[in-house]
C-alpha cells in the first residue's frame, strides 16, 4: 500500500519516454499516431471529451498519463450497440467508467420529472447524448464486448450513489451502484490518489479484486476481515469533537473498526433507519477520524472505506498545470455549452464546508478546502491569451464550490482531525474557523493586474456569512469583481425551512446587503444583488412559501426563473425528502418534519416564488382562500395578489393572445437551482435577471 499522504506525482514514470498526447486518443487512428498499439486505460464517459481540467475524464486522464499510461477517452458512446466501447481495443489493465460532471438522471431530467431537452455537456447542447444511469449502461457494454475486463467506477454518479440510496426518479431505494454495474470497485470523491494508487498496483502484477486498502474506494467483500472490531452504527450519535472521548473510551484505533450500517433491506423497508444510516455517513465524513463502512446488500457486503486524504497545494497545482489542450477535441464542430462558461475561469480550490443539505458538494469533494498556491493560480491567468482561442483578456471566474472559501480552514490540525461536525459555519461559525479572507483579497488585486487582463469577474457563489467577517473582502469584491450584480443565495427568509437546509438566518444576508450597497456607493456603481430562492425544500410549509412570497414583493422582486427542489442522490436534504425524518437528529430523536410532495404541493409553492405571474394567480387565489388570508388577495400595496385576471384579447387571424395593461412589470430577481451535481466548474446556472431600478 502506498502512503496515503504522499504525493501523487512522486515515483518513477511506467514510460519515462512517453511525451504528452496533444489530445488523448479517441479512435485507432489517433493512437497509431502516437505510435500505441494498446491503451493501458480507457475512460468511458457520458460528457464530450474537453481536454480542460475541469472535465474529470481530462483531468484524470492527464493525471494518469504524467505517471506514464497510456490513457484513451470514449466519450459518449452510442450505448445500444456494444461495438462502440470497442473503438480502442481492450485496455491493458481496465476500463475507467463514469457518467459525466453531473449524475445522468440529474442531467437529463428536471425536478417535475420532465426530460430536458438540452445538455450543456453534448456539442449544439443538444439533448439525448447519454442514457439514463450511464454508469450501469457504459459498464454493462464495457463487459458485453470484453469479457473479463476490470471496470472501474467513479465520478459524481458513481460517487453519490456508492451507498443504498434513495433515487427521486424511480421513487424507491436503490441498492449500491456498485452492485448494479457489476464493477469491480469504485472510487469515490476527488479520486487522483485513489486512481493514481490502483493503476499502479494493477500494472504490478496485483488482481483487481484483491485491492481492498486504497482509501476513497468500495467494493463488494464477503465477510469483516479478521483484525477488525464491528461496531453497531446505532451506537454512535454525537456529530461534535469527540476524537479525545474515543481514545478514552474505546482504545482500538480508528484504522480497524468498521461500522455496520443497516442492511439495504432494513433501509429499504424502515425509513427511520434510513435516516439513521444517512445521519451516519455524514458524521463519518472527515478524514482524519473516518472509519470503514459496511452494508449487507442481499447476502454480500458493499465495504467503504474512508474517504481520501486531500491534496497538498502542490499536488492541486501538478494537477492543474499539467499539459491540457485546454479545448474540445478537434472532431467536435458545433460548440460544446458548458466549456464556453468555463474556458475563461480558473478553478482555485475545492471543497466546501458549508453542510447545506440540498447540496451534493461536500458528500463528492469534501469538507477540507484544498487550495492550489498563488503562484500556480497568477501562471494560469497570464497564459490565458495563449490557452484560449479569442481571449479578450475577461477572466468570467476565479472560484470553486464556493467563492470564498480559498486557504479558509480550522486553526488546528488535532482540532480538524478529531471533528465530526457536518458544517464548520452552522448553527454559527464555529470558533476554531479561520475567516480571514487576506490571502483572496491578495489574490484578486494581483489577478487582475496580471498581464492582459482586462477584468476579473467572480462568479462561483459568495458564501455571505463568511464574508460578512471580512468587509475588506467584501469592498475588494463590489468595487472590483462584480458586473452590474452579483447573484447570492439566502435559499428562505423562514426559519423552518432554514434550519433544515442548515443556512444562516435572513439577518445575515441583510448585513451583507448593507455592506453591497454601502460600498457599490462608494464607488459610485449602480449595482444589485439577486436573491436565489428554494421553492417546496423540505421541512417548507405553505405559510413558510406564502411569507416568502410576501418578503419577495416587499423588496420588489420578481423572479425570472424558478425550479422546484430537486432530491439529489446521498444529499441530506434528499433523507429528510424520502423519510419525513430529520436525520440531523439521532435515532432516538424520530423528529418528523413537514415535506411537499406531490405535483400540486410542489407547483403551489413554486407559484408562490412567482407571485407576479398571472398564470399563478387562480392557483394563490384558491389557496389564499384555504389559509383564510383572503386578506391578500386584492389591488393594495400590501396584498399578495390582484382579486381578478387581466382580461385578454385575441389578435389577427391566429387568435393571438396578449395580456391587458395589467401585465407584470419587469422581471427583477432571481430563484435557485440548487447545485446537485457538479457543472464543468462550480458556477450556478443564471436564474433572474437585475433589477431595473435600485432598491429604495
Amino acid at each position: 500500500m502506498l502512503d496515503p499522504r504522499s504525493s501523487i506525482f512522486a515515483g518513477a514514470k511506467v514510460r519515462s519516454e512517453q511525451t504528452p498526447a496533444p489530445f488523448l486518443p479517441s479512435t485507432r487512428r489517433e493512437m497509431r499516431e502516437l505510435g500505441w498499439d494498446e491503451c493501458d486505460v480507457i475512460i468511458v464517459t457520458g460528457d464530450a471529451y474537453v481536454d480542460h481540467p475541469s472535465f474529470g475524464m481530462a483531468l484524470i486522464g492527464r493525471v494518469l498519463e504524467a505517471q506514464g499510461y497510456r490513457v484513451g477517452i470514449i466519450a459518449q458512446p452510442a450505448w445500444d450497440d456494444s461495438e462502440a466501447f470497442k473503438a480502442l481495443g481492450r485496455p491493458r489493465l481496465f476500463f475507467g467508467v463514469t457518467g459525466g460532471n453531473m449524475d445522468s438522471m440529474v442531467n437529463r431530467y428536471t425536478s417535475d420529472h420532465k426530460v430536458r431537452n438540452d445538455d450543456a455537456y453534448t456539442p449544439g447542447g443538444e439533448g439525448g447524448s447519454r442514457p439514463d444511469r450511464s454508469v450501469l449502461i457504459y459498464s454493462n457494454r464495457c463487459r458485453q464486448g470484453f469479457k473479463g475486463v476490470g471496470i472501474v467506477i467513479g465520478g459524481i454518479e458513481a460517487s453519490l450513489r456508492r451507498l443504498a440510496h434513495f433515487d427521486y426518479w424511480s421513487n424507491k431505494v436503490r441498492r449500491s451502484i456498485l452492485f448494479d454495474a457489476k464493477a469491480d470497485i469504485l472510487l469515490f470523491g476527488n479520486a487522483e490518489r485513489a486512481i493514481v494508487e490502483l493503476t499502479r498496483r494493477l500494472d504490478g502484477g496485483e488482481p483487481i479484486r484483491e485491492i481492498r486498502d486504497i482509501r476513497g474506494t468500495a467494493f463488494a467483500a464477503k465477510e469483516i476481515p479478521d483484525g477488525y472490531h464491528s461496531v453497531d452504527s446505532k451506537t454512535i450519535n454525537s456529530p461534535g469533537i469527540v476524537g479525545l472521548r474515543r481514545k478514552h473510551e474505546n482504545a482500538i484505533p480508528c484504522e480497524r473498526q468498521v461500522i455496520e450500517l443497516p442492511s439495504f433491506a432494513d433501509v429499504s423497508s424502515d425509513k427511520q433507519l434510513y435516516a439513521h444510516a444517512s445521519r451516519i455517513v455524514h458524521l463519518e465524513a472527515n478524514p482524519g477520524n473516518a472509519r470503514a463502512m459496511v452494508q449487507e446488500h442481499d447476502g454480500r457486503l458493499l465495504w467503504i472505506n474512508p474517504p481520501p486524504i486531500p491534496l497538498t497545494s502542490a499536488d492541486m497545482d501538478g494537477v492543474y498545470e499539467l499539459p491540457y489542450a485546454r479545448v474540445p477535441h478537434p472532431a467536435y464542430k458545433a460548440d460544446i455549452p458548458a466549456y464556453n462558461m468555463i474556458k475563461s475561469s480558473v478553478t482555485i480550490m475545492r471543497g466546501c464546508f458549508g453542510g447545506c443539505t440540498f447540496c451534493s458538494i461536500s458528500e463528492h469533494e469534501g469538507r477540507i478546502i484544498q487550495s492550489r498556491s498563488q503562484k500556480s493560480i497568477l501562471r494560469e491567468i497570464s497564459e490565458m491569451s495563449e490557452t484560449i482561442p479569442g481571449f479578450t483578456g475577461v477572466v468570467s471566474d476565479i472560484g470553486g464550490p464556493t467563492a470564498n472559501m480559498y486557504r479558509l480552514g480550522c486553526k488546528s490540525r488535532e482540532v480538524e482531525a478529531a471533528c465530526r461536525r457536518p458544517s464548520c459555519v452552522y448553527p454559527g461559525i464555529c470558533s476554531n474557523l479561520k475567516t480571514d479572507h487576506s490571502s483572496l483579497v491578495d489574490l484578486y488585486r494581483k489577478a487582475r493586474s496580471s498581464r492582459g487582463i482586462k477584468r476579473v469577474f467572480i462568479a462561483s457563489g459568495v458564501r455571505y456569512d463568511l464574508a460578512v467577517e471580512s468587509p475588506e473582502y467584501v469592498k475588494e469584491l463590489v468595487q472590483h469583481h462584480v458586473g452590474g450584480y452579483l447573484k447570492i443565495a439566502p435559499e428562505h427568509t423562514r426559519e423552518g425551512p432554514l434550519t433544515k437546509m442548515m443556512k444562516p438566518g435572513i439577518d445575515t444576508y441583510d448585513r451583507f446587503e448593507r455592506l453591497f450597497e454601502k460600498f457599490s456607493k462608494q464607488a459610485g456603481k449602480d449595482q444589485y444583488l439577486i436573491p436565489y430562492f428554494i421553492a417546496a425544500h423540505p421541512g417548507t410549509t405553505d405559510e413558510d412559501m406564502l411569507e416568502l412570497s410576501l418578503w419577495l414583493k416587499r423588496h420588489g422582486f420578481k423572479a425570472d426563473q424558478v425550479q422546484t427542489y430537486l432530491p439529489a442522490p446521498m444529499a441530506t436534504a434528499t433523507t429528510m425528502y424520502h423519510t419525513e425524518k430529520n436525520p440531523l437528529k439521532s435515532l432516538k430523536a424520530n423528529e418528523a418534519i413537514v415535506v411537499p410532495k406531490g405535483q400540486n404541493k410542489r407547483t403551489l409553492h413554486k407559484a408562490f416564488l412567482r407571485y407576479h405571474d398571472p398564470n399563478n394567480w387562480p392557483l394563490l387565489r384558491d389557496a389564499l382562500r384555504d389559509m383564510g388570508r383572503e386578506d391578500l388577495i386584492g389591488g393594495g400595496s400590501e396584498q399578495l395578489i390582484p382579486l381578478h385576471q387581466p382580461r385578454v384579447r385575441q389578435e389577427g387571424a391566429r387568435g393571438k393572445r396578449s395580456p391587458a395593461p395589467g401585465r407584470p412589470g419587469p422581471k427583477r430577481g432571481g430563484a435557485r437551482t440548487q447545485h446537485t451535481g457538479l457543472p464543468p466548474k462550480h458556477g450556478r446556472p443564471a436564474a433572474g435577471k437585475r433589477r431595473s431600478k435600485k432598491r429604495k
